[in-house]
């Protein structure tokens, strides 16, 4: 008799997908269409996200430009990236929106750095919590034996530890990224 981890594993996939979700939206100096993501756009009445009511394009390293499949969404687009928190001046040809990503200075770059271990380290809570969990349900499962049990937790421990692991390296790329000039 094994346990089944399949919940688990697609748990903890999770866990993961939501940090890179997280961090796509910390901006690193460079251009990243990601970083739109969380803007949404007031379209005929409704909340929007940006990517649907505009394609988002990087013409070079440090531009983003937006250009709105609708030409009357345009001044609703400029607003929402304005009230959105990315601090980012949105320009406007009519046609267009033309967003400048500036430069990063090294103390924000470091801040940066201290969000990404945070966003982080909340990933890994979310990993243990899951481990936990688990570890839960193989001592409530009655058609496990000792053995079985036993097995089942150090499977455990190992998936949550491969899981901490990626964690950590796709935290530590973006550190990097954002520590590169």
């Amino acid at each position: 008799m094994s346990f089944d981890f399949s919940d688990a594993k697609a748990r903890m996939q999770k866990a993961q997908d939501a940090l890179q979700r997280e961090l796509a939206g910390i901006r690193a100096g460079r251009a990243n269409p990601a970083l739109l993501n969380r803007v949404e756009v007031e379209y005929y009445g409704a909340m929007t996200p940006l990517n649907q009511v505009a394609s988002i394009q990087v013409p070079e390293a440090r531009i983003l430009l937006v250009t709105p499949f609708d030409k009357t969404a345009l001044d609703a687009i400029v607003h929402a990236i304005n009230v959105s928190d990315l601090g980012l001046n949105p320009a406007s040809d009519g046609n267009a929106i033309r967003l400048v990503i500036p430069q990063l200075t090294e103390e924000r770059r470091k801040e940066l750095s201290k969000d990404v271990k945070a966003e982080g380290e909340k990933a890994k809570v979310a990993i243990r919590n899951i481990r936990r969990d688990v570890m839960d349900s193989i001592k409530k499962d009655d058609a496990l034996n000792e053995d079985d049990m036993h097995k089942a937790e150090t499977e455990a421990q190992k998936l949550t530890d491969e899981n901490v692991k990626a964690i950590d390296k796709i935290a530590a790329e973006k550190e990097e990224e954002l520590l590169t000039i």
